[in-house]
């Protein structure tokens, strides 16, 4: 069969397309933009790739044309695939139909913290020798792409609310019908396709009704938001997770058969970490212990990781067997990414897109600094998100940056966002700069050893990775 698909080079539908080449498909694409990785990861694989949506790219007609989320009606290619009569359907439809179907799906949803929980599970089960097949809405160090069909009924996907299609606007998460699902946290975001937070909790509430009374809800204890949304109703079995919770509560909370999880940080920043499974019926006592090590930090990663070692037990794998994977697992790019270090000047790409994302990724890192005496956390900051620029979490912005030293923000263009209040509300000293370069030369002249430099965004930034990185060898003389 010959697939096109068109907008082939986002993160979700070049993974598809890897997916239908390893299937044996003859697979097309194109995008507005053909840009790294990628381009590469898929030229890579033999895929051919077109740049923008012209009519001859669908010459002659393939057999399928798969829609990305980001086109929509008066897209030339869209209108001739319905003018045209070729058959169409969505991303999350067509891995349902062919990749997921009499797989056991392993499911992470949730506003924070889906590509590293996703990789984190794929990767312990893939060190248990389970060989797992896997969609990842990033690319992560311990793989060589961004998806895979597998070797076993397994298959872990990154369960995203986003909505599929212009033609279908449920979140593409409503068509996995996951056996295992882990929900990280639900906050409001994607304010360009959700009016509300009640909105988000009904299509989160349409992935609960899709979930076999077979399988498992993984979510964290306490969180309001996802348990409002259960309590319009739930047929799956639960359990839950916490960190540092007192071991009298976490019985309690093991009562009626299900395990509860609990994560006791060893050290400040979260690089070590004891798991203690409370209950479950299957341990004598009711309870077991294990010790993760790894070159991970930040108590959010600690959650990520518990709750990653929960659904992988959920698919058989022994906790202690999941604690030891996780000491291997090397992380996600652009997840606190360390790019390079010059004249003792440390810079980091994160892909932060919401103010609970900064705000966490900056107070794992000033948990790490702590035995650091005289190093400066200075977070950089593009509010580049449909949501941030509708000035949707104007308030939770203005605190998300108190555990930096300093916070440098690009002004965003067409954006109604008030960053001159969010600068002045904050208690951290805060600069707005219009353009990249003066972001850049402002660094230059005024970093010095033992900084730790975190550049967030969930875009290209204007290249301002490369650029700071020249502009410290410049100036330490190691060009």
């Amino acid at each position: 069969m010959h697939i096109h698909i068109l907008g082939i080079c986002g993160t979700f539908m070049g993974s598809l397309a890897v997916l239908a080449k390893q299937l044996g498909h003859m697979v097309s694409g194109s995008d507005a933009n053909v840009y790294p990785p990628m381009s590469t990861q898929l030229e890579e694989q033999g895929i051919e790739l077109a740049e923008g949506f012209k009519l001859e790219h669908l010459q002659p007609h393939p057999d399928l044309v798969v829609i990305g989320n980001a086109l929509s009606r008066g897209n030339p290619a869209v209108e001739y695939v319905l003018n045209s009569g070729i058959d169409y359907c969505s991303g999350p439809q067509w891995l349902a139909q062919w990749v997921l179907k009499d797989k056991w799906v392993l499911g992470v949803a949730g506003t924070h913290g889906k590509t590293t929980t996703s990789a984190m599970l794929t990767w312990i089960l893939e060190y248990a020798g389970m060989k797992p097949g896997y969609l990842i809405g990033g690319v992560t160090n311990n793989f060589q792409s961004s998806a895979d069909v597998g070797d076993s009924i397994f298959f872990v996907v990154e369960a995203d609310e986003y909505d599929s299609a212009f033609f279908d606007k449920r979140s593409k998460f409503v068509h996995y019908a996951p056996r295992t699902t882990i929900i990280n946290n639900l906050e409001f975001d994607h304010a360009d396709i959700f009016c509300s937070l009640d909105d988000i909790k009904r299509q989160f509430h349409h992935l609960v009704r899709t979930i076999p009374g077979n399988g498992l809800i993984l979510s964290p204890a306490g969180d309001t938001q996802i348990e409002n949304m259960l309590h319009g109703g739930c047929w799956t079995p639960r359990q839950q997770f916490g960190i540092g919770v007192d071991e009298e509560i976490c019985k309690k909370l093991a009562t009626g058969g299900e395990p509860y999880w609990n994560a006791i940080q060893t050290t400040p920043d979260g690089s070590e970490f004891e798991v203690v499974k409370y209950g479950g019926g299957q341990d004598g006592d009711g309870l077991s212990r294990s010790t993760v090590r790894w070159g991970q930090t930040g108590k959010h990663n600690v959650s990520n990781g518990l709750a990653a070692i929960a659904g992988a037990h959920h698919a058989g794998v022994e906790v202690a067997a999941a604690c030891s994977a996780l000491g291997e697992f090397r992380g996600v790019k652009r997840r606190l990414e360390l790019l390079g270090e010059i004249g003792g000047v440390s810079v980091y790409d994160d892909f932060a897109h919401h103010p609970t994302a900064i705000a966490t990724t900056l107070e794992g890192m000033q948990s790490k600094l702590r035995n650091s005496p005289g190093s400066r956390l200075i977070a950089v900051i593009e509010p580049r998100s449909n949501t941030m620029k509708m000035s949707v979490h104007q308030a939770e912005l203005t605190s998300s940056c108190e555990c930096a030293d300093m916070t440098l923000w690009l002004r965003p263009s067409n954006s109604e966002l008030d960053l001159d209040r969010v600068v002045y509300d904050s208690k951290a000293p805060g600069k707005l700069f219009k353009e990249v370069d003066e972001i850049v030369s402002y660094l230059k002249a005024s970093s010095k050893s033992g900084d730790h430099i975190v550049i967030m965004s969930n875009g290209g930034f204007g290249g301002i990775h490369d650029k700071l990185l020249d502009a410290l060898a410049s100036a330490s003389g190691h060009e």
